[in-house]
């Protein structure tokens, strides 16, 4: 079909086409230029300047300007600061591919347009792959940090919530016993990358060590906040720690390209199982001891 001959449904969907290779040909651009590391600057001007072509082919036959999503630009940048940058461009992608489906309604009037989305997929998924960014290689170190803290954490606080029923004696119990761990954890993290000749040893601890204590911070916080309702803080614990599950098992599913459910479930399933195992621990060391706070 001669491009003077589009109809205006098919335009329509060349006009958002267009519109959205030009509003992340502009993230990537920026990107680029706020990026450190040389690498990384090569293979996001390599997928800008991938995308500002597509820009061109679909504005050939739209014959019209269009403006980039001013908005998403500034979304993805600052998330990309936030949350780093191969999270957020893979975010990006993954909300495209939801998009993709136009690319099928307009191949019979464009030809063409099944080779970009062919095209697309390949260069951008081969060039994000070669993305660099240090915070996911030491992804192995924070899962050790946090999954242990929730497991050990949950079902420390499970068991003296019944044991001891006082928020604040809960508490100072529960940051005591995470500040422990949290150290051990760190020292054997270190220890075992150094037994490994890994030159990363220290920041790796160091990653295992933060990941333990900031999850110990948000588990004990409604012990603190209601010393007087132990039960109710548990509850609370426990569902801040499958929200903590949830965002990080998302994000590294996101990041790393991983399966999301499974892994949620598992590790959901693994606190939570230990949390009532404790518990009813907490409740049998209650009655067979006697203990009264």
């Amino acid at each position: 079909m001669e491009k003077s001959k589009i109809d205006s449904k098919t335009k329509k969907h060349l006009l958002n086409f267009q519109k959205a290779e030009i509003t992340e040909h502009m993230i990537y651009k920026r990107l680029a230029g706020s990026t450190k590391d040389p690498k990384n600057k090569k293979v996001l001007e390599s997928i800008a300047n991938e995308e500002l072509k597509h820009h061109d082919f679909w504005k050939s036959y739209t014959n019209e300007d269009v403006k980039p999503n001013y908005i998403k630009v500034i979304f993805y940048f600052i998330l990309s600061k936030i949350l780093g940058l191969t999270f957020s461009l893979k975010l990006m992608e993954k909300g495209e591919e939801r998009a993709q489906i136009s690319y099928e309604d307009v191949s019979g009037v464009v030809p063409e347009a099944k080779q970009i989305e062919e095209e697309e997929d390949k260069h951008e998924q081969e060039l994000l792959g070669m993305i660099e960014e240090e915070r996911l290689n030491y992804v192995g170190s924070i899962v050790l940090g946090l999954n242990d803290a929730l497991v050990e954490l949950t079902g420390a606080l499970a068991g003296l919530t019944f044991a001891l029923q006082n928020g604040i004696i809960i508490a100072t119990s529960g940051l005591i016993t995470g500040i422990a761990a949290s150290l051990s954890m760190a020292a054997s993290e270190y220890l075992s990358k150094r037994a490994e000749n890994d030159e990363r040893a220290l920041k790796s601890a160091a990653y295992t060590g933060i990941a333990y204590i900031i999850t110990v911070f948000f588990l004990i916080l409604p012990y603190l906040l209601m010393p007087n309702k132990y039960f109710l803080s548990l509850i609370i614990t426990l569902l801040t720690a499958v929200i903590i599950i949830l965002v990080f098992n998302f994000y590294i599913s996101v990041a790393k390209d991983l399966n999301f459910k499974s892994r949620f479930l598992e590790m959901a399933g693994i606190s939570l199982g230990v949390a009532g195992l404790t518990f009813f621990i907490g409740f049998i060391v209650r009655i067979t001891l006697g203990v009264s706070i």
